[in-house]
């Protein structure tokens, strides 16, 4: 079984076609929204799935909306076990709205206190102040989406118990391979983070992670079905927290 531990299915083309796609694949997919209106709208689609799940969301590039969102983050919390997207964004893009950013996450994580939930987190150039967050907070399930930081930062980040998905983009850099070299192979999960990621000119879809596999699979030097059996076992340590 493959694992999407980060994927948008709302933000493709035909949403349900790729709903429908995923459900009937022999696929693991926790799906991100980046409002909890996006994650209203979808809610109905994705409740009696066993696989694919639907994530509650409030992206830090969204801050425009955080206030006038969260009401809705609030009224939605129960219907869920998994956050996403969430988190800080300190880059050119997102600097702007950091007080925002900070505000609003904080307070999500002060809402999630004790609950069984597994965030997807968003932490570009703001990877410190992400685990400060989490730390402070007393989180203890959460997974880096895409991680871009500090190596250095890393075993930290692991030694807390927060996992890391990786996609296919990572591979293609230095900086990224880099940093899947460091990642511990028991933190680690694979993403596709379509529709944003693509391969020849196309969206990735939910699932396909063949390319990081093998890129794995060299890495650690074993089969592939070794590494898809590492990520499998991963991520059902990271279910055991919500059961």
């Amino acid at each position: 079984m493959n694992i999407d531990a980060h994927c948008h299915i709302d933000l493709y083309q035909n949403p349900r076609k790729i709903l429908i796609e995923a459900n009937n694949s022999n696929l693991a997919v926790l799906s991100m929204t980046n409002l909890p209106s996006h994650f209203e709208l979808g809610y109905s689609y994705f409740k009696t799935l066993k696989k694919v799940r639907l994530a509650l969301g409030m992206h830090p590039l969204m801050a425009e909306f955080h206030k006038k969102e969260f009401p809705l983050f609030m009224r939605n919390l129960h219907k869920t076990s998994y956050i996403g997207e969430v988190g800080l964004d300190f880059s050119m893009e997102g600097i702007n709205t950091k007080d925002i950013q900070i505000e609003t996450f904080t307070k999500i994580l002060s809402n999630i206190i004790g609950q069984r939930k597994i965030l997807s987190i968003h932490s570009r150039k703001a990877e410190r102040e992400v685990l400060n967050l989490l730390k402070e907070y007393k989180i203890r399930n959460a997974i880096f989406h895409w991680y871009s930081g500090s190596i250095k930062l890393i075993d930290e980040i692991a030694e807390c118990g927060f996992f890391f998905s990786v996609n296919s983009a990572m591979i293609k850099s230095q900086n990224g391979r880099k940093i899947l070299q460091k990642i511990p192979k028991n933190f680690l999960l694979t993403e596709t983070d379509g529709p944003f990621v693509q391969e020849n000119n196309t969206p990735l879809k939910p699932g396909q992670v063949e390319s990081v596999i093998t890129f794995l699979s060299e890495l650690w030097s074993v089969s592939e079905s070794d590494v898809k059996e590492t990520l499998n076992s991963n991520f059902k340590n990271l279910l055991k927290s919500i059961k």
